[in-house]
C-alpha cells in the first residue's frame, strides 16, 4: 500500500470534488425549488465533510499506533514531535484532534479547550449559547466546529505533515 499520507490527500481532494459537483447539483436544483429533498441533499453534503474528517483522523491513530508499536498513536506522534523541536506542528495537530474529539462527542473537555483558543485557531468553532455558524444558511448541520472545505483539506494536511515528520513517509 502507497503511504497513507499520500493516499489521503489524493481521497480528500478527489471526495471534495465529488461533493462540489453534487453541491452545484443541489444548488442548480435551487433555482427553481426549494424541495425539502434538496435541503436534504445540501445537508448530507455538509455531514459527509464531517464524516470524511473524523474518518481521516481515525484512521490515522490505528496507523500511528501500528508504526509506532504504541497504544495511542496520537500520544507517540506529539512526544516524537515535541522531541524533533515540532512545537508548531504538534499544536496544529493537537488542535485537530481536539475539533475531531468534538465533531465525535460533542460538548466537553475538548469543546472548552477550543473554545478558549477560538480566536486563534484556523476554523471556527461555535461558541457557547451561539445556535448558528450562518444563520439562514439551509445547509448547515448541527455540528460544534464548522467543517467547510478548508478545515477537511487542513485535516489531511495535517496528517500529510505528521507522516512526514515522525514516518518519513
Amino acid at each position: 500500500m502507497h503511504a497513507f499520507s499520500d493516499l489521503v490527500q489524493r481521497s480528500t481532494a478527489f471526495s471534495l470534488n465529488a461533493l462540489e459537483v453534487a453541491q452545484n447539483n443541489v444548488i442548480e436544483g435551487f433555482q427553481t425549488s426549494a424541495a425539502t429533498s434538496l435541503v436534504k441533499a445540501a445537508q448530507m453534503i455538509q455531514l459527509q465533510k464531517a464524516i470524511s474528517a473524523v474518518g481521516m483522523f481515525s484512521m490515522f491513530d490505528a496507523i500511528l499506533q501500528d508504526q509506532l508499536q504504541c497504544p495511542n498513536g496520537f500520544k507517540g506522534a506529539a512526544a516524537l514531535l515535541e522531541a524533533k523541536g515540532e512545537s508548531l506542528l504538534n499544536e496544529r495537530f493537537s488542535d485537530i484532534q481536539l475539533a475531531i474529539n468534538v465533531l465525535k462527542h460533542g460538548n466537553g473537555r475538548s469543546y472548552d479547550a477550543l473554545v478558549q483558543k477560538a480566536g486563534t485557531l484556523p476554523f471556527r468553532v461555535k461558541q457557547p449559547g451561539e445556535a448558528f455558524f450562518n444563520e439562514g444558511d439551509v445547509d448547515e448541520v448541527s455540528t460544534l466546529v464548522e467543517v467547510d472545505d478548508s478545515f477537511v483539506l487542513l485535516c489531511a494536511e495535517v496528517i500529510h505533515d505528521v507522516s512526514v515528520s515522525i514516518l518519513g513517509a
